[in-house]
């Protein structure tokens, strides 16, 4: 809602010294969002006045058409002769009032105006159109013409209200009272603590039985119809000056006088009104449901295909207008411009159902200032306030003639109360503010308010968002300033803190940030493609998905089986601007159906759900593990000074896998496998111990050639994926820290050959085993393959580092343990020790 700070100073008498921005600060403090300040004229320096233009000479030989003109500008010029200027614009003829600059004046937009030859003439200034006046779209895209009682010589600036201050207000769908002036000046004469000037509060007559004839079939969609006669109308009569200023102001566009007093009064008391031509309305106006099929075409020009929801204003030919909305072209007003203008208008203002009128907008994708009002609650009270202003408007700037006919059909309806404790507004702020105070605010907002502890408030008809107490306590606290609650931090309860599972988490995404990595957040949404791209078979567990009933994207419809998707999506669209050198990971849920879910029932509202409902509404729900995931591509560690760098390789997902398990003191068995997206000769399968078994951790690796082709990757393109949910069973007790040892170590270094198809994982296991308790560190340190070990053989070199609790270890002893670790690798193994 656009609110020029000129129009607002009617209803409310604001020191003269407040700016729009003191306004605005005000505004914002009740609670309303006012999100910029235009400064309409800014720069905007005369003389600029109105001129009669007296000559016109059409200038030849030239691209397009110009004239010179002479415009009498009275003394403005200072000597009152006629001033020349060159004009391309062909809307003016001779004896016009049109608006003239003068050399001096500077526009907006820093644009000096100075005496200058052009197209063989010189030209002492410039006829001015709305845009270079910064004035907006008038619809002519023309100079402006005046009407013609203006003098020449008079100041334009203040005639045309250059010079403003527009506040632009954000209006909530719960306070759609402030689409209006009236609205908006009831809370900034709240904020000031002035009185108000209600426009509202007009003499209106009662109805009566001779008014023009209307039949509301559906009185729950219309709730009130007010029905009023205009005749007389002069079809040459233009909306004045400041009423077409308030409304570009406003953002609206002039169109005619008739559709121009009903918007600005729509403005002015937030209540949309229609005008109908009456000589093109045939019978009794009548408002009921569409027929399923029946056509309209709108003001707009399109035909539409009404819905049996939709609510429509008719005559004895059907639909006329869909009411709420937009009216037809059938009954529209004719312009002034045309050879037989309207001069008898039937003025509609109602009262329709907030629903079927939002119902209406969207399904027909038509969205009008009418229906943004009526969907946000209009004052029921306000109709036929509205239509005698309209009619007021008409009457003094159309000359014409009130028909003493008042038809007015209002549903049986009670105002609207509430029972309230007192200080029901003290304990919902935590803020003593006494019976006086509430009442008082409460009276401001427009309720009446009775009784003692207990009140008895009854709610404004403009309020229809003011349901219950929790609501008038709003009411209190926003006009006493939410800056005023005090902020009290709440103190928690002893051993209330994280769970050793939010501890998990929170230590698992800092390792990974440590190590190198960037976290990167994903929507929780795939498609089929992208599936398909990853190389899944048919029948993987990670196809079946959950569908959205109402996805952002048709592209992807689905809840996620596997954070991969949006991390390789990151990955690339990073890779794409420039930066190659990616390590990426995230941690969050992902969605795993099983097939026994049930149907989902709906919740009760108005009590708390059961404890066999909610297990219910859990049971519909699919398994939600939360996993970890990295991807990486490019350089892991940089070259320099310091040496050469190295690419990321699977080794290093792998190593991402072990720092998870090391952030809970898990072992983690890394074993080959063959598994999609992973290239089938670079993927490791992941384990962990949970209650005395080997469970499937995850996996790591390079991602397929073909994944990453399809998916537009960096090449060697590496990935990890574990279930966090897994790592939490497979941890045994609290976290251990390592003891430190204060004897020293004993290493021996071990070099076995064995079959080349033999893991270095079963090799490690079986040393592990083999050294015993003594054992405190095992490291596989070089990979040798050549002439020198035979063909089909590889030499795994380890380190083994041995230590004692309670003693140094001897020679002996570490070079026993050293060699009972490799007879049972050779046993297990076949390996040889290299060099025997």
């Amino acid at each position: 809602m656009r609110v020029p700070l000129s129009w607002l100073r009617e209803y409310v008498d604001l020191p003269v010294t407040e700016t729009g921005r003191d306004v605005q600060a005000k505004l914002v403090s009740v609670g309303l969002e006012v999100e910029t300040v235009e400064q309409t004229g800014a720069g905007l320096k005369g003389p600029l006045v109105v001129g009669q233009v007296l000559t016109i000479e059409e200038l030849e030989g030239f691209k397009k058409p110009i004239r010179f003109c002479t415009v009498d500008v009275g003394s403005a010029n200072g000597t009152g002769e006629p001033q020349e200027i060159v004009c391309g614009a062909r809307n003016f003829a001779v004896g016009d009032k049109v608006v003239v600059v003068l050399p001096g004046a500077v526009l907006p937009g820093d644009f000096a105006i100075a005496a200058r030859k052009t197209y063989g003439k010189t030209s002492h200034g410039m006829i001015c159109s709305t845009d270079e006046l910064g004035m907006g779209d008038d619809g002519t895209h023309g100079i402006i013409v005046l009407p013609p009682e203006y003098e020449p010589g008079t100041d334009a600036i203040e005639l045309l209200e250059l010079v403003d201050e527009v506040l632009d207000i954000a209006v909530t769908p719960d306070r759609g009272y402030c689409l209006s002036m009236r609205g908006v000046a009831r809370e900034t004469a709240i904020a000031y603590g002035l009185p108000l000037r209600d426009p509202a509060l007009l003499d209106v007559p009662a109805p009566n039985a001779y008014g023009y004839p209307v039949k509301v079939s559906d009185p729950i969609g219309c709730g009130n119809f007010t029905a009023r006669t205009v005749t007389g109308l002069r079809p040459e009569a233009r909306s004045p000056i400041w009423m077409q200023r308030r409304l570009q102001k406003a953002g609206m566009r002039t169109v005619s006088l008739a559709v121009d007093i009903t918007n600005y009064v729509m403005l002015e008391l937030g209540q949309p009104l229609h005008a109908y031509d009456r000589s093109r309305v045939e019978g009794a106006i009548g408002v009921r449901r569409a027929e399923q099929g029946e056509k309209l075409t709108t003001l707009d020009g399109v035909k539409r295909v009404l819905d049996a929801q939709d609510l429509v204003i008719t005559d004895d030919r059907g639909p006329i207008g869909l009411a709420g909305v937009m009216g037809g072209a059938d009954t529209e007003i004719a312009d002034h411009a045309e050879e037989a203008g309207t001069t008898e208008v039937v003025i509609e203002a109602a009262h329709f159902d907030a629903i079927a009128i939002a119902r209406t907008a969207r399904r027909h994708k038509l969205s009008s200032e009418a229906s943004k009002r009526f969907e946000r609650g209009v004052d029921p009270q306000a109709a036929s306030a509205a239509a005698q202003r309209t009619v007021d408007l008409l009457v003094l700037l159309a000359g014409g003639t009130a028909e003493a006919g008042v038809t007015e059909i209002t549903a049986p309806s009670a105002p609207r109360s509430i029972a309230m404790p007192a200080n029901h507004p003290d304990r919902v702020a935590g803020v003593e503010y006494g019976r006086e105070t509430v009442v008082r605010r409460l009276q401001q907002v427009g309720c009446d308010v009775y009784g003692q502890d207990e009140l008895i408030v009854t709610v404004p008809s403009w309020r229809p968002d003011l349901a219950e107490p929790n609501d008038l306590a709003e009411e209190v606290i926003r006009l006493e300033g939410y800056e005023n609650l005090p902020s009290t931090l709440p103190t928690p309860p002893s051993g209330r803190g994280l769970t050793d599972r939010q501890r998990l988490h929170r230590r698992v995404g800092r390792a990974l940030a440590g190590a190198g990595y960037v976290e990167a957040l994903s929507y929780p949404f795939i498609g089929d493609a992208v599936l398909d791209q990853l190389g899944l078979e048919k029948d993987d567990a990670r196809r079946r998905t959950v569908a959205l009933v109402n996805p952002l994207s048709d592209e992807e419809p689905a809840l996620r089986t596997t954070l991969l998707p949006g991390l390789l999506g990151a990955l690339r669209r990073n890779d794409g601007r420039g930066s190659h050198d990616l390590a990426l990971f995230e941690t969050g849920l992902v969605f795993r159906p099983t097939g026994e879910e049930t149907k989902a029932v709906r919740l009760p509202v108005d009590r708390r759900p059961t404890d066999e409902e909610i297990a219910g509404l859990d049971a519909a729900l699919p398994r939600q593990p939360r996993r970890a995931a990295v991807v990486l591509a490019g350089a892991r560690e940089q070259a320099g000074w310091w040496g050469k760098g190295r690419p990321a390789t699977w080794a290093d997902a792998v190593e991402a896998a072990r720092t998870i398990a090391g952030e809970a003191g898990v072992e983690l068995t890394v074993r080959a496998d063959r598994h999609a997206p992973w290239h089938p000769g670079r993927c490791a399968a992941l384990y962990v111990t949970v209650d005395g078994e080997e469970t499937l951790f995850g996996h790591a690796g390079e991602l397929h050639p073909r994944v990453v082709k399809e998916l537009h990757l960096p090449e060697r393109t590496c990935a990890m994926e574990v279930e966090l949910d897994v790592l939490e069973r497979a941890v045994d007790g609290a976290l251990q820290a390592p003891r430190i040892s204060t004897f020293p170590v004993a290493t021996q270094d071990v070099a076995l050959v064995v079959a080349s198809d033999v893991p270095a994982d079963a090799v490690e296991e079986a040393l592990r085993e083999g050294a015993g308790d003594l054992l405190e560190s095992l490291r596989l340190f070089d990979v040798f393959t050549g002439e020198q070990i035979g063909e089909g053989r590889k030499s795994l070199a380890y380190a083994l580092r041995f230590r004692a609790p309670d003693r140094t270890l001897t020679v002996e002893e570490a070079s026993a343990a050293r060699d009972t670790a490799v007879a049972l690798a050779t046993e297990r193994t076949g390996a040889v020790l290299r060099g025997a």
